[in-house]
């Protein structure tokens, strides 16, 4: 700990002592935290920054009192979340999820299949995490677009703008998102979005569920004109009975995106670094609201 930093270890699910709650000024929240964590910050009178674990912070931003900064955990999860965009793209491409279920079945099925390679994917989100799904794809011969909420010149890579994507999609064998989950994207990926995917196209999800109109894609994989691979769901968790179980030409991974071996040690370093920086008297990092 910096000089004059005081740790305090709190699970969050009880109430702090009175004499620490009134002193704390940082908090660190755990990556499972419910409601009930979120709805203690209220009852600490010295608050002025909260970490968060994840790159996502809507959730946490109705639960803030006044002049707190949030800071989330963007760069924690860049690397593990794009691994996981790209295991689905290439699972889902090259019929991974088929061969399991055969190998299962004891049944020798070859088939062509799509490659990676020469196609055309659309980054949706261009920030810390597109930039690392972009980057990997790169490395597999894929034509990459890359979308964010404005354009701009990246380095003398065009990044295109939110605007563009009626004239983008059409052309798209790859449709991946990595957008948070703002007013402007809840519902992006609706029918008419989905309609302007090209047949066969597949849509990749590591964002958010609520990103995408869960009736809308499932009135799509049920004909089967595209597929999809989802990290996350609208709802979330999914409910054993819901359709998009049984929704051909999908495959569903239970919200994976950052639970790997690699978060714990850079989540780490990150609140080394904050800690050191609000020591110092310094803005820190990450910053993404402020009440």
């Amino acid at each position: 700990m910096p000089d004059g930093v005081r740790l305090v270890v709190w699970d969050g699910r009880t109430d702090l002592p009175a004499d620490v709650a009134a002193e704390v000024d940082v908090v660190v929240v755990p990556h499972d935290a419910g409601r009930g964590v979120l709805s203690r910050l209220r009852d600490l009178p010295q608050l002025t920054a909260v970490q968060i674990p994840s790159a996502g912070f809507e959730h946490v931003l109705r639960h803030l009192p006044p002049d707190v900064v949030l800071c989330n955990g963007r760069g924690v999860h860049d690397d593990e979340t794009a691994e996981l965009a790209l295991a689905l793209v290439l699972a889902s491409l090259r019929g991974l999820d088929d061969y399991v279920r055969a190998q299962d079945r004891r049944e020798w099925a070859p088939r062509t299949r799509p490659s990676l390679a020469d196609r055309r994917a659309v980054v949706v989100g261009y920030g810390a995490i597109g930039g690392a799904v972009a980057r990997r794809l790169e490395a597999f011969a894929v034509d990459v677009v890359r979308v964010a909420t404005t354009a701009r010149d990246d380095d003398g890579v065009p990044v295109h703008g939110i605007d563009e994507l009626p004239d983008l999609l059409p052309g798209a064998d790859v449709v991946i998102l990595t957008v948070p989950l703002t007013d402007s994207t809840r519902g992006m990926v609706d029918a008419a979005f989905l309609a302007r995917m090209p047949d066969g196209a597949l849509l990749v999800n590591v964002a958010r569920g609520k990103v995408v109109d869960t009736a809308a894609l499932l009135a799509e994989l049920t004909t089967g004109r595209l597929r999809a691979a989802l990290d996350v769901t609208d709802p979330e968790p999914l409910p054993s009975e819901h359709p998009l179980w049984d929704a051909p030409g999908l495959i569903l991974t239970p919200h994976e995106g950052g639970n790997t071996t690699a978060t714990p040690r850079r989540m780490v370093a990150l609140i080394q670094t904050q800690l050191d920086r609000l020591a110092a008297g310094d803005e820190p990092a990450n910053v993404v609201a402020r009440t």
